[in-house]
C-alpha cells in the first residue's frame, strides 16, 4: 500500500477538477436528453433560437447551454451576433455516435440517473438494505445498453472469433445458447449475428429490461426468428440444454451468484462451455488505483453494490469482482477450474472460460 498524501494545494485542485467535470457530466446529460447534441451533429451549427426551434425547447436555456459548452471547449463558437455554435467531428463522435467504440454519451446519463437516487442511497448505507435496478429507473437502465452495444456489436463477434475452440464450438449447426442477464439484449443479438446456425436464450430478472430487450431484437431483421428473451430468475435455467452460457457483466450484480453459476453449470449439454465477462480490475486491492479501479469502485458505490444488496440474504459483491473471487464462487457451484481467456483490448471487460468437467 502506498503511502502518499495529496498535499492541501493538490487536494483542493483536485476537488476543484471533480466539481468542473461533474458540471459538464450534467450539461452532457441535459444536451443528450433535450436532444441538442443530436441536432447540432445531424443539422449542422445553430444560434440558440435555431437550436430551440429544432428541438422544441426554451431559446434562453439554449443560450445559456450553448455559452457554456463554448466556455467548456466542446462546442466552437462563432463571431458575430447571433452567435452559431458548431459541434466538432470528435465531440459528435463521443457523444452522439452510438455504433462508435468512443461513445461515451451514456455514461453522463448513466452517473447523473443514478444521483437522483441519492436519498434513497443514503437510506440504504444507514440500514443495509439497497436500491434495486428496477428502482434505479430506465436512465441506468437504457444508458447501460447503450454504453455496451458498440462492443457486442463491433468487438465481440471478433473477440470470440478468436479464440479458436470455443469459436469452432458456437459454429456447429442447431446450437442453443443462453445469455444470462442479457439487459438490453445487445449481447444476444450479437451471438445470434456472429452464428446464424445457433438459436439463442436471453433471461433477465427485471420486467422493464426485458421489455426494453424484446423491443431491441424485434427491430433487428434476420434475428428476431432465432431469438427469445425471458423473464426469469437465472438459478431456474432448464437443465441440460445449452451447448453455451454467457454471463456479460451480470454476475458481480447477482445477490447470489454461486447458485446462479451451479445453474449455469447444470444447464450445460455434456460438451458445453461457460464464459463470463466481467470487470477487468486489477487482481488485489491497491491503493492508490488506476482509472479502471476508481472508475469501477465509483459505479459500486452508487449502482452495482445497492442493487445487489437490494435483495436478501444477498453476499454482496460489488461492481469490484477480482479474479480470486469468481473462482471461488465458480468452485463452489462445482465447476472445476476457471481461466483467463486471450482476449485482450474489450473495454473494461475481462472474459473468463468456466471449466465444467
Amino acid at each position: 500500500m502506498t503511502d502518499t498524501h495529496p498535499t492541501v494545494d493538490s487536494l483542493t485542485q483536485r476537488v476543484l477538477d471533480a466539481s468542473l467535470g461533474t458540471v459538464d457530466l450534467i450539461a452532457m446529460y441535459l444536451g443528450d436528453r433535450l436532444g441538442w447534441y443530436r441536432s447540432l451533429a445531424v443539422d449542422g451549427p445553430a444560434t440558440p433560437d435555431e437550436l430551440a426551434a429544432r428541438t422544441g425547447t426554451a431559446p434562453r436555456y439554449a443560450r445559456e447551454w450553448l455559452e457554456q459548452q463554448a466556455v467548456t471547449g466542446l462546442l466552437v463558437a462563432s463571431d458575430g451576433d447571433p452567435r452559431r455554435y458548431t459541434l466538432p467531428d470528435s465531440a459528435a463522435e463521443v457523444l452522439t455516435d452510438g455504433r462508435s467504440l468512443n461513445y461515451l454519451g451514456p455514461l453522463a446519463r448513466m452517473l447523473c440517473g443514478v444521483a437522483v437516487h441519492l436519498p434513497e442511497l443514503l437510506t440504504a448505507y444507514r440500514t443495509g438494505g439497497g436500491v434495486s435496478w428496477a428502482e434505479l429507473g430506465a436512465d441506468a437502465r437504457e444508458s447501460q445498453a447503450a454504453m455496451n452495444r458498440p462492443w457486442f456489436e463491433k468487438a465481440l463477434p471478433a473477440a470470440l472469433a478468436s479464440v479458436p475452440e470455443l469459436h469452432d464450438a458456437l459454429r456447429k449447426p442447431g446450437i442453443e445458447i443462453a445469455d444470462i442477464g442479457c439487459g438490453g439484449a445487445w449481447s444476444t443479438i450479437a451471438l445470434a449475428r456472429a452464428y446464424p446456425q445457433a438459436r439463442v436464450s436471453g433471461y433477465d430478472i427485471d420486467p422493464a429490461t426485458v421489455d426494453l430487450a424484446a423491443s431491441n431484437v424485434a427491430g433487428v431483421p434476420n434475428v428476431s426468428d432465432r431469438v427469445s428473451i425471458t423473464a426469469a430468475d437465472a438459478r431456474t435455467l432448464p437443465a441440460q440444454r445449452f451447448s453455451a452460457v454467457f454471463a456479460f457483466e451480470c454476475i458481480h450484480d447477482m445477490p447470489r451468484p454461486v447458485e446462479v453459476l451451479g445453474a449455469m453449470r447444470r444447464a450445460l449439454t455434456d460438451d458445453g462451455v461457460v464464459v463470463v465477462m466481467d470487470e477487468a480490475v486489477a487482481d488485489e486491492f491497491t491503493a492508490p488505483g488506476d482509472e479502471v479501479e476508481r472508475l469501477m469502485y465509483g459505479f459500486s458505490l452508487i449502482c452495482c453494490l445497492p442493487d445487489g444488496m437490494s435483495h436478501p440474504g444477498s453476499v454482496g459483491t460489488g461492481t469490484v469482482m477480482r479474479s480470486s473471487t469468481l473462482r471461488r464462487y465458480a468452485l463452489k457451484a462445482g465447476f472445476s477450474d476457471v481461466s483467463v481467456l486471450p482476449i485482450d483490448e474489450f473495454g473494461f471487460w475481462r472474459f473468463y472460460l468456466l471449466t465444467a468437467h
